[in-house]
């Protein structure tokens, strides 16, 4: 369990500026994304089996897609990128990039984060993309592809949503203070051996609090503790695109976050954590005693 740092070197451009880069070119995907469904589904809202005739493939398991759409919206950010910011590094999901080394500027990219809502026509799909110096993330920007929402952050000025056309609201959590009382975001792994783990966990989560929700994009739920929308949101075994924009606009927003290692990926299945402050202490105490805190590596 690693708690976020604090970035030593001021040697790069603001955060201020970081950010507009980032939502510029997020706002920028999140359009192509939007224009593109229809396009490539035909508008047809209901579930696309990835057969030779359409334009899916796996990844991780058979449950694991990823679309024409993820692949060529994550080279119109690595694009924008090489044309604004030259000399950084860029990690993306599908693309790859520098994972063993965190020094310097790196963008750090998820074209569409929860591709299985997008392949199902299900309005919780986004695109995140976050700038970090020194593995630390300084400006952050998740855009909800289908509600046209910006969620945005630079460190240490707060975050705000927009939505659509609209002003810049300040973000902050809910002021709860009983656990009993929270609404939690989830999400699981696409590995049966991880799923297995974590439905016990929930099976023993579950009487301690309000609900849960499994939205199905990790950096919309970490927007939502941000906003309100839900109490806290954990998670094992995502990956630095899925938590580095949507972390720190909970963050700003005044939630509590545990990130995993920057180098990290889903194969060490550590957890990610954010929760609103009142109820920090005794959520995270509540995940310790069910061995929620425990990685969850694939066998």
């Amino acid at each position: 369990m690693v708690h976020v740092p604090k970035p030593a070197d001021a040697s790069h451009p603001s955060n201020r500026e970081l950010l507009e880069i980032a939502r510029e070119v997020a706002q920028i995907a999140a359009a192509h994304v939007r224009t593109r469904r229809p396009e490539v589904f035909g508008g047809d809202a209901r579930g696309v089996s990835a057969t030779a005739s359409t334009p899916v493939h796996t990844k991780s398991t058979p449950t694991d897609p990823v679309t024409i759409v993820d692949t060529e919206t994550e080279q119109l950010l690595r694009t924008l990128l090489a044309e604004r910011r030259p000399e950084d590094l860029i990690l993306g999901e599908e693309g790859g990039g520098q994972t063993e080394s965190v020094r310097g500027i790196r963008w750090v990219l998820d074209p569409i984060d929860g591709t299985v809502n997008f392949l199902y026509g299900l309005p919780a799909y986004s695109v995140s993309v976050a700038a970090q110096v020194d593995g630390v993330s300084v400006a952050g920007v998740v855009v909800d592809v289908a509600r046209d929402v910006t969620y945005s952050a630079a460190r240490g000025e707060g975050a705000t949503m927009t939505e659509s056309d609209g002003p810049a609201v300040e973000l902050t959590c809910n002021p709860v203070s009983e656990l009993a009382l929270a609404l939690v975001a989830t999400g699981f792994g696409y590995g049966a051996s991880r799923r297995t783990v974590q439905g016990r966990i929930i099976a023993e989560l579950l009487p301690r609090i309000r609900d849960i929700r499994r939205v199905g994009s990790a950096a919309l739920d970490l927007c939502m503790v941000a906003s309100g929308a839900v109490d806290a949101h954990f998670e094992h075994g995502l990956s630095p695109w899925d938590w580095a924009a949507g972390s720190l606009v909970a963050e700003e927003a005044g939630a509590a976050v545990v990130l995993p290692s920057p180098t990290s990926t889903t194969a060490g299945g550590s957890i990610t954590v954010a929760v609103a402050p009142g109820i920090e202490r005794k959520f995270l105490e509540c995940l310790d005693s069910i061995g929620a805190l425990d990685a969850i590596p694939i066998d």
